[in-house]
């Protein structure tokens, strides 16, 4: 069909999905990204003279000499207008109305910028860039703070905390499980958090969210409920493990954690990730392109085998390829957990298990199931249930799927 809008429309549609604080995000990304390509090239430029004989600069992917002026003066050059450009568009801001830099979200900005977080999140948050997400809770659409709660209309004791995965957020959540939810007497609340954190970075943010919770709610929260899907199964693990360490309170008030598509032992696409960075590392050639697939945020490689806790991985290159030395992390005791696993597959059988699984997870994953039985979960068969021709992504809208979680939450309430 042909498009009836003007480009003034179309502009105009564009536009309103900005906001004033875009521009000086955009120009810390367009720093960084010159950063790296520039030591792209010179990567590669010194191998191929490293091989006639010339001596590296200070590390072995480094110029010297004039060229390494050159590339010296590239960095110094590209940080100094950088830093121009941010303080002078600072200054700017600091003029705009509040209306203006505070323009309202819309479903297409959030989930561009859900992505851009899960794919390199850690470095947004590290360089305090406009476009990194930062941790908060949602209800009805707006961020519910201590001070928020208190004026929630609804006074029902038993919430259920909605966790999204990886590069997406609480808006892809669709109505479907919030209005049966409300149906039966729940009240949902929706997280949104920056995925691209390590997994246990998220687990102690969410572990202050829920406290916050639990202490402002307008009425004694008796009944909380974690429904997760894919990462967030993980990050709820990581904050339940680590409030339990604490002692905190909200902890008293879990009933349930529910997992939809979790990769508790890891997903085969991080793996395959990792084994991308060995064979760009094999040649001196291809060594400095080895830096593209290091772009991957934490939370990505946290998924290589189901990252929980920060031992896992504080002191190790998380770029290099290791074995599987997980902390145990075991389920909560007196806490319900139940796990829905997906297949593409018309029926189970060891190839789709292994190989297919939802696309993304496969199916003894998103189960708990593992050989080591340190590591394996021991969700009972009656708290498992497997939907087949079903991927990864419809776990997030499904009828059948909703029904299956009235069913578990109805029976533990019984």
């Amino acid at each position: 069909m042909i498009s009836t809008k003007t480009p003034r429309q179309d502009k105009k549609q564009s536009v309103k999905h900005l906001r004033a604080t875009d521009a000086r995000a955009v120009v810390q990304l367009a720093t960084a990204a010159t950063h790296n390509v520039t030591r792209i090239v010179e990567g590669v430029h010194q191998s191929i003279w490293s091989t006639l004989g010339a001596p590296a600069g200070k590390t072995k992917e480094q110029t010297r000499g004039v060229t390494g002026f050159v590339f010296k003066s590239i960095h110094g050059i590209t940080q100094l207008l950088g830093t121009a450009a941010d303080q002078a568009l600072t200054r700017i801001e600091s003029l705009l109305p509040t209306d203006v830099i505070e323009a309202a979200n819309s479903p297409q900005r959030e989930a561009v910028l859900a992505a851009l977080n899960g794919v390199m999140g850690d470095r947004l948050e590290e360089s305090k860039n406009p476009f990194a997400t930062q941790m908060a809770l949602h209800y009805q659409g707006e961020i519910l703070d201590a001070h928020s709660m208190t004026k929630i209309t609804s006074h029902s004791s038993k919430v259920v905390v909605l966790i999204h995965g990886l590069c997406m957020n609480d808006l892809q959540w669709t109505t479907l499980y919030s209005d049966a939810l409300t149906a039966h007497g729940y009240t949902p609340i929706f997280l949104r958090y920056n995925t691209g954190l390590h997994i246990s970075q998220n687990g102690a943010l969410l572990s202050q969210q829920l406290e916050t919770l639990v202490q402002n709610w307008p009425v004694t929260l008796s009944d909380l409920t974690l429904l997760t899907h894919s990462l967030g199964g993980l990050v709820s693990r990581s904050a339940v493990a680590q409030a339990q360490h604490q002692n905190s309170n909200w902890t008293h008030a879990l009933k349930r954690l529910i997992f939809l598509g979790t990769p508790h032992h890891g997903a085969p696409l991080e793996r395959a990730g990792s084994w991308v960075d060995v064979v760009l590392g094999a040649t001196p050639y291809s060594a400095p392109f080895k830096k593209l697939g290091q772009l991957r945020s934490a939370g990505i490689t946290d998924l290589r085998y189901g990252f929980l806790t920060e031992q896992d991985w504080q002191g190790h290159d998380r770029f290099r390829r290791r074995p599987d030395r997980r902390t145990p992390t075991p389920l909560p005791i007196g806490v319900a957990c139940y796990a829905i696993a997906a297949s593409m597959a018309s029926k189970r059988s060891p190839l789709s298990d292994r190989l297919i699984g939802d696309g993304l997870v496969p199916l003894k994953s998103a189960l708990g199931q593992h050989d080591d039985k340190a590591l394996d979960l021991n969700i009972p068969k009656s708290h498992q249930h497997i939907f087949y021709k079903t991927n990864h992504m419809a776990l997030l809208n499904s009828p059948e799927v909703m029904q299956i979680l009235l069913q578990w939450m109805n029976t533990a309430r019984e």
